[in-house]
C-alpha cells in the first residue's frame, strides 16, 4: 500500500484549478470560482494525521474514516480522512472544503474507492448527489461535525434557511455511497 507524505503534496493533492478553471486564477470559465478552502498547517500536519492514524488503528472518532482514492495523474493511491455521515442507514461522504483532490480523483475514478477504518476496507462506488438534493444532508453533516467543518461554510449552518443554503450546497459537492 503506497501513502503520500501529507507535508509533500503530489500534483493529485496539490489545489490546482477544477476542470473548467483558468490555471492560477481557479475562476471557472463560466465567470465563478472553484470553491476550495485548503488546510491549514495545524489542519494539515497535526489534525488530519491524528485522525487518519486513529481511523487506521480502527479507532473511529465519530464515525472516521480513510479514504483510499487513486490519483488522476500520478495513479497513485493517496489517503485521506474523511466523516462517514449515515442517514436513514444510507451512507455519505461530503466534501466540507469544497473541490478537493479527492473529489476530483472519486469523479475521475467513476466512484471507486475505498474506505478504512482499522484493518477492515470496504469498497465503494460514490454517486454524486444533484445539488438541488444536497441541503438535508448537509445539515445533517453539520449538525453532527460543525465542530470540525463548520468555518468551511462561511456562515451557513444547521438551522439556516432553505434561501441561505441554495447558494451554499453547490459548493460543498456530496456522494451517496453503495
Amino acid at each position: 500500500m503506497t501513502t503520500t507524505n501529507p507535508s509533500s503534496p503530489t500534483p493529485d493533492e496539490n489545489p490546482a484549478p477544477a476542470p473548467g478553471t483558468s490555471p492560477g486564477t481557479g475562476e471557472a470559465s463560466d465567470g465563478g470560482a472553484a470553491h476550495y478552502k485548503q488546510p491549514d498547517w495545524f489542519t494539515k500536519n497535526v489534525f488530519n494525521r491524528l485522525m487518519a492514524g486513529l481511523t487506521r488503528m480502527g479507532i473511529s472518532v465519530w464515525g472516521s474514516r480513510v479514504l483510499e482514492h487513486r490519483g488522476r495523474t500520478t495513479g497513485e493511491l493517496h489517503h485521506t480522512p474523511v466523516n462517514l455521515l449515515t442517514i436513514d442507514g444510507v451512507e455519505y461522504l461530503v466534501a466540507p472544503r469544497g473541490e478537493t483532490q479527492w473529489v476530483r480523483n472519486v469523479r475521475q475514478a467513476g466512484g471507486n474507492l475505498v474506505l478504512i477504518k482499522g484493518s477492515h476496507r470496504e469498497q465503494h462506488t460514490a454517486t454524486e448527489v444533484p445539488v438541488a438534493h444536497r441541503i438535508p444532508i448537509l445539515r445533517a453533516y453539520l449538525r453532527r461535525w460543525k465542530f470540525e467543518v463548520g468555518m468551511f461554510f462561511e456562515g451557513v449552518g444547521p438551522d439556516s434557511s432553505d434561501e441561505e443554503w441554495a447558494s451554499a450546497a453547490a459548493r460543498h459537492p456530496v456522494f451517496r455511497l453503495s
